[in-house]
């Protein structure tokens, strides 16, 4: 069998680990014919500290190819990203191709796969924001609805395409980053010494991040935001590793004053990422993967969102809802969310396992 990743966006490496791994595990058992990975970095996030190092780090394959489709408009990128990928799936002949999450990447390699004819298996299948003004969303819907395999995280994701008339080869897996989370995690503390580096005590700190679109692209709201971690880091340590994109446009737009005393650093790599998740007194992001890692850690979560697809967080009482409300913020962040059981929402670890399989049995 052949299977074609497609990866360009920084979960996405992490995402890939896990299938790595148990390709890598099925191939060394000799369990059958061998399976070869063509991965596929299609080179959206082309910054160093967002893209080699998780390579290196998290011990990924070198990809078969770069597309440097990184940077310009969503249709340029995607463009550019489909008909690279489309060039080599005429030249590979993968069996499956295999997308994650609701990035550029995922659309294209879902687009170009369908337009030939190639099984696409989607992970994280099912996530609905129900906001189709983030191009998270529309990404998500298309590439559901040409795939043959939807790997789905939660029951709620499963719920969503039955809403949508999509019930065939729906599949509850569990949740591939609780996989990786747990892999990784006692490597961050033996390893990681982000903590030393930062002057960070263990517990006594909130973890910031801010990348979407509907924050960096809004002045008022972007503005708001910095102002409430510059006010919530005189009382408490903040730290806020910047996507490079974020840096530009608090720098284009002369914003570094509104952050005050807040700990602004690069991107950080995985395993330091990882680190400071677990450690943190509170997480404070827009991201959808830190609202799940921060549950995984049970560390209380303060999402920049107006709605979310991790709907669960928010029903356990983990993880609530602010926008990018300014005293919403502080207060919550300052008095963070408590979850009295944090229930088991994403799966027991071994998801990538069952993924491997599925496609197995579906052949190819």
């Amino acid at each position: 069998m052949r299977i074609m990743t497609v990866v360009g966006a920084r979960p996405q490496f992490v995402k890939a680990a896990v299938i790595s791994r148990a390709i890598d595990k099925w191939n060394a058992a000799q369990a059958g014919k061998p399976i070869a990975e063509l991965l596929i970095h299609t080179g959206q996030h082309f910054d160093q500290n967002m893209s080699q190092v998780f390579f290196d780090e998290l011990g990924i394959r070198a990809p078969t190819v770069n597309l440097n489709a990184g940077g310009g408009t969503h249709g340029a990128m995607t463009g550019q990203m489909l008909a690279g990928i489309e060039a080599r799936m005429i030249a590979d002949e993968p069996d499956w191709l295999l997308v994650y999450g609701d990035t550029n990447s995922t659309l294209a390699g879902a687009l170009a796969a369908a337009k030939l004819h190639v099984p696409i298996a989607h992970v994280e299948a099912g996530l609905r924001s129900f906001n189709r003004r983030m191009p998270e969303e529309i990404n998500r819907v298309v590439t559901d609805h040409v795939s043959s395999l939807l790997f789905c995280p939660t029951q709620t994701a499963v719920d969503n395409l039955q809403r949508e008339g999509v019930t065939q080869g729906v599949l509850n897996v569990g949740d591939v980053m609780l996989d990786a989370s747990l892999h990784y995690r006692q490597q961050a503390i033996e390893r990681s010494t982000v903590l030393e580096r930062l002057r960070l005590e263990h517990g006594r700190y909130v973890l910031a991040t801010c990348h979407r679109a509907e924050n960096t692209d809004e002045p008022e709201r972007l503005s708001a935001i910095l102002r409430a971690l510059a006010t919530v880091a005189r009382t408490m340590p903040v730290v806020l590793p910047l996507h490079p994109r974020t840096r530009g446009i608090i720098t284009a737009n002369g914003m570094w004053d509104l952050a005050g005393e807040v700990t602004t650093v690069e991107p950080v790599s995985f395993i330091d990422m990882i680190r400071l998740e677990e450690g943190a007194s509170a997480i404070v992001t827009d991201s959808g993967g830190v609202q799940k890692e921060a549950y995984f850690f049970q560390v209380p979560c303060v999402t920049l969102r107006d709605e979310t697809e991790w709907v669960e967080t928010v029903a356990a009482g983990a993880n609530r809802l602010v926008g990018a409300d300014y005293e919403q913020i502080v207060a919550n962040v300052l008095d963070p969310p408590r979850s009295c059981e944090w229930p088991s929402l994403y799966g027991d670890g071994h998801a990538g396992e069952r993924m491997l399989r599925e496609l197995l049995r579906a052949g190819g």
